[in-house]
């Protein structure tokens, strides 16, 4: 939420003016242009004392956030779910106690920042997050939310203390779900630098650029005269021709 300060003038001068055109009334005929005049100054020079004694009051008030709108529905719902998730484990994170559990969320906090930052730059991925939005990321809310319950009830009962120590001993497995679901976003960058890496060291080993194992040596003693091939990398299956595969 934005914040936004609002500065409240004090009615006390506009009061206290008023107070003294009533009272100048009361004692002097205000029909006479002179005192009319006296009274204005009069009215003035108390409102300007009551404006010296009167502070303003300041208030800051929170500002809805209008909606990200990129154009693209799903995209903008991404995000408004994202944030709406993010916050919610900071909630948590404040409301819950155990500084394991903590640093956990906080880890999961990062991670999934990074996520929605990561398809924001990038909404051809978000068919790869749908089930990570849809259930695993709810779900951790969910368990994180009855655990932060539970452990605001002060009982070591059977049911509250090992309903905890299951979630707790989930956690580890969510985090590191969370971590190679970052990880699976990269999957077509790491394949086009793989690739290129290889084309390169190929190219630079044919030229005589590198040496010091044998590869390149014979590359170097038995030059190929044909023009250099073509790679053709098909970035929607990470091949190359010839049904090849790299992987960093």
């Amino acid at each position: 939420m934005k914040t936004k300060t609002i500065v409240h003038k004090s009615a006390a001068p506009i009061y206290a003016a008023a107070a003294t055109w009533l009272l100048y009334a009361l004692l002097f005929p205000l029909y006479a242009v002179g005192h009319f005049l006296l009274a204005a100054a009069a009215s003035a020079v108390v409102a300007l004392i009551a404006r010296m004694f009167c502070r303003d009051v300041t208030e800051t008030v929170e500002i809805p956030e209008e909606p990200v709108s990129t154009g693209n529905v799903e995209l903008d719902k991404m995000i408004a779910e994202g944030d709406a998730a993010v916050k919610t484990m900071r909630t948590l994170n404040d409301s819950i106690q155990d500084e394991k559990i903590s640093a956990q969320i906080d880890r999961l906090e990062a991670v999934s920042t990074k996520i929605f930052d990561y398809v924001k730059d990038h909404p051809e991925k978000l068919p790869q997050i749908r089930k990570f939005m849809s259930y695993y990321l709810p779900t951790t809310l969910k368990l994180l939310r009855s655990y932060d319950e539970l452990s605001r009830q002060g009982v070591s009962g059977q049911n509250i203390t090992g309903t905890m120590e299951k979630v707790e001993g989930m956690m580890d497995t969510i985090v590191l779900a969370f971590e190679k679901q970052l990880d699976g976003l990269f999957g077509d960058q790491a394949m086009d630098i793989s690739t290129d890496i290889t084309v390169l060291d190929n190219m630079m080993a044919r030229e005589g650029l590198t040496g010091g194992d044998a590869l390149h040596k014979a590359a170097q003693e038995n030059p190929v005269s044909d023009p250099e091939p073509e790679l053709d990398i098909r970035s929607d299956s990470g091949e190359a021709d010839g049904g090849i595969t790299l992987q960093l």
